[in-house]
This record gives C-alpha cells, structure tokens and sequence, in this order.
C-alpha cells in the first residue's frame, strides 16, 4: 500500500506527537540470558483449509506462560516488521508471525478472504495446547497488523471478544479502496500502483482476482465498520503522513463515536513503511503492550 494515496481524498490527518516517547529498554538493550529458560525461535505449519500457514514462534526468555502477540505484515509483505517481533519478545512477549496462504511459499491460493480466515487460525493455535506448551498463555493475547495486516488484524479481533486489543499500523481499509473504484481512473491508479508490482511473491491468485475481491470487499474488510466492536478494548490507530494515514483517521473518528476510552490515535512523520521511524514505532508497541503485563 504505498501509493494509494494518490486515489482517495486525503481527510484532515492526525496530531503528529509534539515530543518523542521515551525509548522503552526492550527497544534499545538486550535482556539478561535466561540459561535456564531462553528465548527461542521455531519455525513451523499451522495447518490450514485448502493449504497451509508457513509461520515463526518468537518465544520470550523466563518461566512462561507468556501473553501473545499476533503480528500480521502486510501486502504483499515485503516489509515483515520482525524488529517490532524482536522487540516485543525482549519485552516478555511471545510473538507469532506468519505467512498467509498462497504467500511467500506458504501452500494455496492467497486471497483477502484467506488472509482473514489465517489471522483466525492463528489465534485458534495460540489458544491450542502445542502454544501452551511452548508457553503461550491462551488467555493473553493480541493483534497487530501492518498496511493490509491492519485490516485483518481489525477483523479478527472485531470477530473475537476475547483478544485483548488491537494495534494498527497504517492499516489499510478495503472496502473504501473498492468504493473509489466507482472512478476508473482511482481503479487504474491502485492496479497500476498497488498491485501489478506485487504479484510475484503470490501464488494462486491474478491481478484480476485481486482487483475484483477489493471491488466487493464490503463489510468484511471495512475498516471503519470493525471500530464499533473494538472501541472497548484497548486500541491504536498509528497513521503515516507519506502513507495511509488518512485511513487511521477515519477510523479514529468512527472509533471515538463509538465511545472509544482507550483509543491511543497518532500520525508519525514518514512513509508507510515507517522508514525512518522503526524505533519510534517499536517504542510505541512495548509501551502499549507493557498494559498487559500481570
């Protein structure tokens, strides 16, 4: 998602943070080694409907259980985000990443649907007693999404009461991108510009799919529409002023109608890939995480 905001009309954006947060020690410093008990890192399959989910375990050092964080990257994903993985992990967190369906080598064929479907199927395994026994505690978790990971990350916790909050990384909204496309010139602009780019790491799909699921996408990938059932739980809205930003905004609004009291809503000054502010944005994840610590 770098260059849609060329095709939508760019809303009034969020207040960029007059001073830096304070730089958490998870962000800056290696933790002391846990001989007994250290961190860890293991690769493996979620099984899947149709396929299969190519996925990685962050585990934390020191006795567990540990809370869990769901790290959904983006479209097509070449910016993973592990920095903010690592991170968290050095802050107590075990984290799972993922590869979606038909994505970067992980088995069938990748669609916005499936992304939804493999950000559920993640939570179900971080809840399954193989996560437990690597010392997940199933009764803490959360979910943060980047770009088109925002979206999912939104939807799966929208569809779960259970998942303790959410964190939004210029999250892409779907449903408003297939809106524009009532323009032909918006629709050639996202082809061009979003799609036609990315299609290599993907398997089982076409630019034409993609370009029609986005056209209905709807209610499921509805930024916007998700805020109402996560305005109760702690939420963060982070927009980019070269990216999406506009984006977080108006789901910000649609939040705080929705009596959001613990909406943290902010716009950094970089692009959508938060080039130059990867510790301001790791920084802003461990402070939000450290809430649900015991």
């Amino acid at each position: 998602m770098r260059r849609i905001v060329a095709i939508l009309l760019v809303a009034a954006p969020l207040g960029v943070a007059a001073e830096p947060l304070a730089v958490p020690r998870a962000v800056a410093a290696d933790p002391l080694i846990d001989a007994a008990h250290p961190a860890a890192m293991a690769a493996f399959v979620i099984p899947a409907r149709d396929g299969a989910i190519n996925a990685v375990l962050y585990s934390a050092a020191g006795v567990g259980p540990h809370p869990a964080l769901l790290l959904l990257h983006g479209f097509p994903g070449n910016e993973q985000n592990l920095d903010l993985a690592q991170a968290a992990r050095r802050a107590g967190w075990t984290v799972l990443t993922l590869h979606y369906r038909g994505s970067w080598g992980s088995p069938g064929a990748f669609s916005f649907a499936h992304c939804a479907e493999d950000a559920a199927t993640a939570i179900a395994y971080l809840r399954s007693p193989g996560a437990v026994a690597r010392g997940v505690d199933p009764a803490r978790i959360v979910v943060a999404g980047h770009s088109m990971g925002g979206i999912m990350a939104a939807r799966v916790a929208a569809d779960d009461p259970a998942i303790l909050g959410a964190f939004l990384i210029d999250p892409a909204d779907f449903a408003a991108i297939g809106r524009s496309f009532a323009d032909p010139a918006q629709r050639d602009s996202f082809l061009v510009g979003e799609v036609r780019g990315d299609m290599a790491p993907l398997a089982g799909t076409s630019e034409a799919a993609i370009m029609e699921e986005v056209a209905h996408a709807g209610h499921a990938l509805d930024l916007v529409a998700t805020m109402p059932a996560l305005a109760g739980r702690p939420l963060v809205l982070i927009g980019a002023t070269r990216g999406i930003g506009f984006m977080a905004e108006a789901a910000v609004m649609a939040a705080r109608a929705s009596g959001a009291r613990l909406l943290d809503a902010e716009t950094l000054p970089t692009d959508h890939s938060f080039s130059d502010m990867r510790i301001a944005l790791a920084s802003r994840l461990v402070t939000w995480l450290a809430q649900f610590q015991p």
